[in-house]
């Protein structure tokens, strides 16, 4: 997901602030699911991420940026090593940030069971045509609340959020295409979660962006409607006190130099 400079100017951030990693650490504690947030490039929100895998053990942990598939291949050798994790993966051509960034979280990760809820491609191309609800079928839509449509001021300030993130450069066709996909790719985290938790009793933790880590859209959404007795609480990383969205903590890191994420979207001349 692109965060363009003029998304970033409207942030706001609901939740208790965490000076410490150790007060988020107590923060976070005996909670069935926990949502680790996070801005994917920045080195620190991963650092922290491992701390608290390690500090937490939790049995499972669920990941933004593997597939089901890929994650039944992981195991506590694997994980181990940087390198071997990558290739398997095949992590150079993922299109996330090089993996040296994610590596510790992985290696904190070994003495857990492994979930991946990255929807392929070629199957996210055909949920958005057939619709997402269709996708998961019907009881599961049922089960996790996409079998309904989000409210007409929702879907509004979701296009309106995705158009500022994308540089007020996409057509308006595509908006509501892009918020079907944020949520086919909310309600497959939550989905992994779900699976997790059922397998293995918890505690599961979820590594994913900020974006799906919101407590007032994002996979607790849906998590919490398919569990409605589990305790999830949800960890947003913020840069230099910048977020947007709901959680119920909030950890502050100094931001990271990248370039103007617009310019991907001006034309020359």
């Amino acid at each position: 997901m692109i965060a363009s400079a003029a998304g970033l100017a409207a942030l706001c951030v609901s939740g208790a602030r965490a000076d410490t990693l150790s007060g988020a650490l107590d923060a976070l504690r005996g909670a069935d699911v926990v949502i680790l947030g996070e801005v994917h490039d920045n080195p620190m929100h991963h650092q922290r991420q491992a701390q608290l895998l390690l500090e937490l053990q939790p049995k499972a942990v669920v990941w933004e940026m593997i597939t089901a598939e890929q994650a039944g291949g992981l195991d506590p050798d694997t994980l181990a090593d940087a390198e071997q994790t990558a290739k398997q993966l095949g992590w150079d051509a993922s299109g996330w940030p090089e993996f040296r960034l994610y590596a510790p979280v992985f290696a904190a990760a070994k003495g857990a069971r492994q979930y991946g809820a990255l929807v392929p491609r070629e199957e996210a191309s055909e949920a958005l045509e057939q619709g997402v609800a269709a996708y998961f079928g019907v009881e599961a839509s049922a089960r996790f609340g996409l079998d309904q449509p989000l409210p007409d001021a929702e879907q509004a300030a979701r296009e309106a959020d995705q158009q500022a993130n994308h540089c007020n450069a996409m057509p308006l066709e595509m908006l509501p295409v892009l918020v079907d996909f944020q949520r086919l790719r909310d309600a497959s985290l939550a989905a992994a979660a779900d699976k997790a938790l059922a397998d293995t009793g918890g505690p599961v933790a979820v590594i994913t962006g900020n974006g799906h880590a919101r407590t007032d859209r994002g996979l607790a959404v849906y998590l919490a409607k398919a569990r409605p007795d589990a305790e999830i609480r949800s960890l947003g990383q913020s840069e230099d006190g910048l977020i947007s969205g709901q959680f119920d903590l909030v950890l502050d890191a100094p931001s990271v130099e990248r370039p103007d994420p617009c310019l991907a979207f001006r034309k020359d001349g």
